[in-house]
């Protein structure tokens, strides 16, 4: 059995990790440990806080415990407001607590963008868009092109959990650009895993979202891979490891 540690803030959409472990059928393993975020707010402060170190280091040894293999933190707001090299001391500080390999949401949607070949992208965000705006930053860090950056404007993960099915299509639908090569959801209080290949049979293109790229980046790290067709294009490659 593989153990994936995820750390995830808060409660929202945390139920979408038992959907891909169901949907990817093997010995792989995501348990999750719930980090305190302080104030639930997409806010830059508030996020800042939301990923300090010590939030972070709580977990792990619970995760430890587990069997993990490896940790990510399963948030992207929480890693991208550091601006790029402040994320990789972020995943740093993880490793060397945990004594695991690391990363963090931001990190698997560069991951995923490198895996796939896509280079112009185009972010739908629940995000206000000031917010939205530091991930496009960190994006365009990684050597990505940024071509369209949309905003929803919700301050709060808990309102994120609530939407459905219709609300992410309609979102990313309002976020596509022509000249995108993929569309990227990035909010992990979003839930996405139900709903991926409809989003890129809408769009007619990979779509990458939050949750999803998670336990790809995680399985990355302790280099395994699964075809898993109803987890969209980023998992529609042949198994490095048989499963």
């Amino acid at each position: 059995m593989t153990a994936l540690g995820l750390l995830y803030p808060g409660h929202a959409a945390e139920d979408d990790y038992p959907r891909i472990e169901m949907l990817m059928d093997s010995d792989i393993r995501l348990p999750v440990v719930h980090t305190d975020i302080g104030e639930d707010a997409h806010r830059v402060d508030a996020l800042l806080e939301m990923g300090a170190p010590p939030r972070l280091a709580a977990g792990v040894e619970e995760l430890r415990l587990a069997g993990a293999e490896a940790v990510v933190w399963a948030c992207t707001s929480g890693s991208f407001v550091l601006g790029w090299d402040g994320a990789q001391e972020q995943v740093q500080s993880l490793a060397v607590a945990a004594g695991l390999p690391a990363s963090s949401t931001s990190f698997a949607f560069a991951h995923a963008l490198g895996e796939l070949g896509a280079r112009r992208v185009a972010v739908a965000a629940t995000y206000p868009t000031d917010v939205a705006d530091h991930f496009a930053a960190f994006l365009k860090a990684s050597g990505a092109d940024v071509v369209s950056v949309r905003g929803s404007g919700v301050i709060t993960a808990a309102e994120v959990g609530t939407w459905g099915r219709e609300e992410v299509l309609a979102m990313a639908r309002a976020g596509d650009h022509p000249d995108a090569e993929a569309v990227l959801l990035p909010d992990t209080a979003l839930h996405t895993a139900a709903y991926v290949p409809d989003l890129e049979r809408e769009l007619g293109k990979p779509v990458l979202t939050a949750n999803q790229v998670t336990v790809w980046e995680a399985l990355r790290l302790v280099n395994r891979r699964v075809n898993v067709p109803e987890l969209g294009a980023l998992f529609r490659k042949e198994p490095v490891v048989q499963v």
